[in-house]
């Protein structure tokens, strides 16, 4: 099996990845967001707007 991160072979003590930093890229990918599905349901694009229109306005 190989590390999704970079390919090299596992260690069995990071399964399924090669060592620790592949894990904790993997985890930050997670907690950034980066392994999101993008919805298609029209309320949640609407509010996902909304929010950055908010953002906007509490930066100035």
């Amino acid at each position: 099996m190989s590390c999704p991160i970079c390919g090299e072979t596992t260690d069995q003590a990071y399964r399924p990845f090669c060592s620790k930093r592949c894990a904790d890229l993997d985890l930050s990918k997670w907690l950034n967001g980066g392994y999101s599905v993008p919805s298609e349901d029209q309320e949640d694009l609407e509010n996902a707007l909304e929010d950055l229109g908010n953002q906007g306005q509490t930066e100035h």
